[in-house]
């Protein structure tokens, strides 16, 4: 394995882990930039239903098996989803995400946000992103006819380590949404969550399990231990080994985008800023689901103080 080349088999991932902070960061950097030069995307997302989901995943604030207090809703009606994605629209975001708790949106559910979407300008339509849980072929092919270009769908973590997290569902059940999703032609965003408890081999087995399937947007989340939950106790990721797993993760996938989103401020903290260095190319900006993020001023002095610049396709 030359200095700055990816690797090619979990062996050489493990070696990764024996390089001095400086040096992997320095081999991430430079894949980093030989990919995406310094541009850097930006999303965000709208929670559009919230609460009552019936999985029992142990890190989620939203799952119906949690206690925890957050306000839960149905899906938000037609006028007020659409506003909101227009607003988001006049930022200088990439992505729009629509986002909603639960197994799966009901068929008038899909009805709707395929109405919703196909209503859009054309270059909003293009921009928009949806996390609507495990849909059929037939329905996912449908929100493609409707204009929907990406489809979200996390597989959290290797498949070893997915029963820690879930009973409800199992690892393949959440794989085989993300295939249908390719097979209906749509772009797929697939990415987990670290800080579980899982081990540097579950998660390299889970960065090559990402590479075999050729997914090119790969979102990195961190826990936020949210209280009333089984994870609640789970101590927070410490900031540089975060960014080793940005790192580590770079360098398994040369080419993908790799999105810092969920626990960035909580996990980070001051060191936000070292995600380029350390092979990130994009962020999520704004809130989360249910916990507060970084706001979009914040991220656009970060992104300006270091050199790079946002790739958002509008004329900003």
């Amino acid at each position: 394995m030359s200095p700055f080349s990816p690797v090619r088999t979990p062996h050489e991932a493990a070696f990764l882990l024996e390089l001095s902070q400086e040096e992997l960061f320095a081999r991430a950097e430079v894949l980093r930039e030989a990919a995406f030069g310094r541009k850097v995307t930006l999303c965000s997302i709208i929670n559009a239903r919230s609460g009552n989901c019936s999985m029992d995943c142990r890190f989620c604030s939203q799952s119906g098996h949690n206690r925890t207090n957050i306000e839960t809703f149905v899906l938000l009606p037609d006028a007020e989803l659409r506003a909101r994605i227009l607003h988001l629209a006049t930022l200088p975001v990439s992505r729009i995400g629509i986002v909603t708790s639960g197994a799966a949106l009901n068929t008038d559910e899909q009805e709707r946000l395929r109405t919703l979407v196909a209503g859009l300008p054309q270059n909003v339509r293009s921009r928009i992103c949806a996390s609507l849980g495990r849909l059929t072929a037939d329905s996912l092919r449908q929100m493609g006819a409707s204009g929907l270009t990406r489809y979200h769908h996390n597989l959290e973590s290797s498949r070893g380590f997915y029963p820690s997290v879930c009973t409800t569902q199992t690892w393949d059940q959440r794989k085989k949404t993300v295939e249908r999703a390719q097979q209906a032609g749509l772009e797929v965003c697939c990415g987990g969550l670290f800080g579980l408890g899982e081990t540097w081999e579950h998660r390299i087995d889970f960065a090559f399990a990402l590479k075999k399937m050729d997914i090119a947007q790969v979102p990195l989340n961190f826990l936020y231990p949210h209280p009333e939950t089984p994870l609640a106790d789970m101590p927070p990721l410490d900031a540089g080994e975060a960014l080793r797993i940005i790192a580590v993760f770079r360098h398994i996938l040369p080419r993908a985008t790799l999105r810092v989103c969920g626990g960035r401020p909580l996990v980070l903290r001051g060191r936000q800023q070292e995600i380029f260095r350390a092979g990130a190319n994009a962020l999520m900006t704004g809130d989360y689901l249910t916990t507060q993020g970084q706001s979009l001023v914040h991220d656009l002095e970060m992104i300006a103080s270091l050199g790079l610049e946002v790739e958002s396709g509008l004329p900003f």
